[in-house]
C-alpha cells in the first residue's frame, strides 16, 4: 500500500477453535479445482476478495508460471462501466489446470438495466426479484459461486447512480411500501436470490454456493462522508477471539437456514482487525471499508478454500 511503512497487519493468521485450518497450497488448490470455474459476485469487497485469491494463487511464482495465466475476460461479455473506471468484471484462466477465476460486479445482486435504453441519461432499474445477468447467463458453467451484498443499500447510493427499485416490473416509489426501507429491501433480495439459487442447485447438483457475510467498516468519530477516520495500526486492540457461535449477519444466516448454500461467515473475525484497512494510506481521504492486500480477504479465501471440493 502506497506510503504505508508498517506491515504488522500481514503477520496474523486466523485459527478456528475446533478444527485445523490447513495452510494454503496454491498448487494443491489448482489441482483440486482443475477444469472448474470459480465466480465471486458482489460489490467492491468481492473485487478485493477475488484480487486476494489471484494474488494467493500467483505469489512467489516464477515469471514463466505467471505467464500461464490467460485473460479470458471477453469470454464472459464484460463491458466497461460508464460511471467508474472499473469493469463489470474480469476473468483469468490458469492454462495448466484449466481453472478459471471470475469476478462479476453486482452491488445488490439484482438485475440492473436502463429504464429507457434509447436515452443516454436514463435512470437504471434495479429489479429486486430478478438475478444478476452474469449469474443467470453463466450458472450452468459455474462450479463454485460466492456472493455477497451489503454496503450499497442506501438511498444515497441509489440516488448517486440514478437507480430506481422495481419488483414484478413495478417501481417502488411509495414510502409506505415496506421495500422503500433499504434494510427491508436488502432482506428481500437476500431471501429472493437464496431461494432461486437453491432451486438451481437441483438442476446443477455439482454447483457449490457460498454466501459471504458483510465485511465490517471501522469509521470512528464520523462516517465515510462526515470526517470518520481509522488511524489504528496496532493489531488486536479489539481482541483476538470471536466468542459467539452466531453470525453477526443475521439476515444472511436466517436466509440460509435449511438451505444447501453455505455461509462464509467473515464478519466477526474481520471486525477485530480495524488496523488492516487502507485507512489514510491512499491519495485522498480515509478508506475504512476496504482492506490492504495481502490482508484480511486472504483469511476469507483460506476459509473458502478449506470448504470447496
Amino acid at each position: 500500500m502506497k506510503n504505508r511503512t508498517d506491515f504488522s497487519y500481514e503477520g496474523y493468521r486466523w485459527q478456528p477453535s475446533d478444527c485445523d485450518l490447513p495452510e494454503f497450497d496454491p498448487s494443491d488448490f489448482l489441482k483440486r479445482m482443475q477444469n472448474k470455474v470459480i465466480a465471486i459476485v458482489g460489490d467492491s469487497l468481492s473485487r478485493e476478495h477475488t484480487e486476494s485469491l489471484m494474488c494467493m494463487l500467483t505469489r512467489d511464482q516464477p515469471q514463466d508460471k505467471i505467464d500461464e495465466v490467460e485473460d479470458v475476460t471477453e469470454q464472459y461479455g464484460f463491458l466497461p462501466l460508464t460511471f467508474v473506471h472499473k469493469k463489470h468484471g474480469w476473468a483469468y484462466r490458469f492454462r495448466t489446470t484449466n481453472t478459471t477465476i471470475v469476478h462479476s460486479w453486482s452491488t445488490r445482486l439484482c438485475d440492473r438495466e436502463p429504464v429507457n435504453p434509447d436515452d443516454p441519461d436514463s435512470f437504471f432499474a434495479i429489479h429486486l426479484d430478478r438475478q444478476p445477468a452474469f449469474i443467470r447467463n453463466y450458472i450452468h458453467q459455474l462450479d463454485v459461486l460466492v456472493i455477497n451484498t451489503a454496503h450499497h443499500w442506501s438511498k444515497m447510493q441509489m440516488d448517486k447512480y440514478n437507480e430506481l427499485m422495481f419488483v414484478n416490473g413495478t417501481r417502488i416509489q411509495d414510502d409506505h411500501d415496506p421495500l422503500w426501507n433499504m434494510t427491508n429491501a436488502r432482506m428481500f433480495k437476500i431471501n429472493n436470490i437464496v431461494q432461486w439459487l437453491e432451486s438451481q442447485m437441483d438442476l446443477y447438483p455439482n454447483l457449490q454456493v457460498f454466501f459471504r457475510t458483510f465485511s465490517p467498516v471501522h469509521f470512528f468519530k464520523g462516517d465515510w462522508n462526515t470526517g470518520g477516520k481509522c488511524d489504528n495500526t496496532i493489531p488486536m486492540t479489539r481482541g483476538s477471539e470471536v466468542l459467539t457461535d452466531e453470525s453477526s449477519d443475521k439476515v444472511v444466516a436466517d436466509a440460509l437456514k435449511g438451505m444447501r448454500i453455505k455461509i462464509l461467515d467473515i464478519t466477526a473475525l474481520s471486525d477485530l482487525r480495524d488496523e488492516a484497512h487502507i485507512s489514510h494510506f491512499r491519495d485522498r481521504g480515509y478508506d475504512c471499508m476496504h482492506w490492504c492486500l495481502p490482508g484480511i480477504p486472504d483469511t476469507w479465501n483460506e476459509l473458502l478454500i478449506a470448504q470447496v471440493h
